[in-house]
């Protein structure tokens, strides 16, 4: 399925252009023991009212459950056939992949009319709008799904809300629950979730995956893929940043500073700050955290003769890096002394 033409205010989380979205992605590559958890509840008529389906970003968890609302849209007396499969032509594909179909609810961030970019969080008043669906009879007795994409990204007061609903939830409602860190979820929510826990895809999953991407998208050369892969960390979303040739570009700066540390070369420095800074930079700088993370790791086992207390100080370097990057996230931070502090304590620790 080609991905739908797009309004250009219609912006969403994770977009790349002219990538399908998980809700017009029809395959799964990978996670075929997940799908069958679900296969099988639906069959037993024993569907658990909320899932989450935690895992990196970037792996198919959205995919997975896009699939599964499909699985129940279709069919919403039960029966059809085994599987989560739902053909191309079926009006509900349609109806899912526009989100209008009036049973499914999908819980975002998304850019509301007049709004320069997108939110960093989701408000409450979001998740109590989401929750109207369930204010109802679904329109032909069938199963109500809500998706939420990702539950990360939830304040306090919207997790709250989405709590009380999950305590007592409405008959044949369904809650998909989409997590990159469930341990920093309200234990209340995750009690009330059956979990599955979705392992990063293998090397030629996500390259099967890349090949697989429709036109407009440009397929890359082998060797570049090999790369893109090799750092991908199992995830197809960081595949496709990698094989963005600015991001690719970028990374490249941010490894070769990396690798002189000690001695920082503070005009590049400073340059890559500007650039991690910009507006629209936030992949490109998960991008950047993803190669300091792996410059940690290297110089973690390189070193791994030093005294213990040298590499408890590189630890904490690299901890307080990612505190300090969640934060800007969240917060809508500046980025760059995100970076220049980092540097600066890398300098006394390389």
């Amino acid at each position: 399925m080609k991905p739908i033409d797009r309004a250009a205010d219609d912006v969403e989380p994770g977009d790349l252009p002219g990538i399908p979205r998980p809700r017009e992605t029809l395959t799964l590559v990978g996670h075929a023991a997940a799908a069958e958890s679900f296969a099988a509840s639906i069959a037993a008529g024993r569907l658990h009212h909320a899932w989450l389906i935690a895992g990196a970003p970037g792996i198919g968890k959205a995919t997975l459950a896009y699939r599964v609302a499909r699985r129940l849209l279709a069919h919403p007396g039960g029966g059809g056939p085994a599987g989560l499969d739902v053909a191309p032509n079926d009006p509900v594909t349609g109806k899912v992949a526009g989100l209008s179909h009036p049973n499914l609810v999908a819980l975002r961030r998304h850019r509301v009319a007049g709004a320069k970019a997108l939110p960093t969080k989701i408000a409450v008043d979001m998740v109590r709008r989401a929750l109207d669906l369930f204010a109802s009879t679904a329109t032909d007795s069938g199963w109500r799904v809500c998706i939420l994409d990702s539950a990360d990204e939830l304040n306090a007061n919207a997790a709250n809300a989405l709590l009380k609903v999950l305590e007592e939830p409405p008959p044949r409602a369904l809650f998909l629950i989409l997590s990159h860190q469930p341990g920093r979820l309200l234990p209340t929510i995750r009690s009330r979730c059956r979990a599955l826990m979705l392992r990063p895809l293998a090397p030629e999953e996500v390259a099967r995956v890349v090949r697989a991407l429709p036109e407009p998208f440009p397929q890359p050369d082998d060797l570049a893929l090999a790369r893109a892969v090799a750092l991908s960390e199992g995830s197809v979303a960081r595949a496709l940043a990698m094989l963005d040739p600015v991001t690719a570009g970028l990374v490249a700066e941010v490894e070769t500073l990396l690798a002189r540390a000690r001695n920082p070369d503070w005009g590049r420095v400073l340059k890559l700050a500007e650039t991690l800074a910009g507006r629209d930079a936030e992949a490109r700088f998960e991008a950047a955290q993803d190669a300091v993370l792996r410059f940690v790791s290297a110089e973690l086992d390189r070193r791994r003769d030093e005294p213990p207390v040298r590499l408890a100080a590189l630890v904490e370097v690299a901890e307080r890096f990612g505190r300090a990057a969640r934060e800007a996230a969240i917060y809508n931070l500046d980025r760059r002394p995100v970076v220049l502090s980092l540097f600066g304590d890398l300098a006394e620790v390389a």
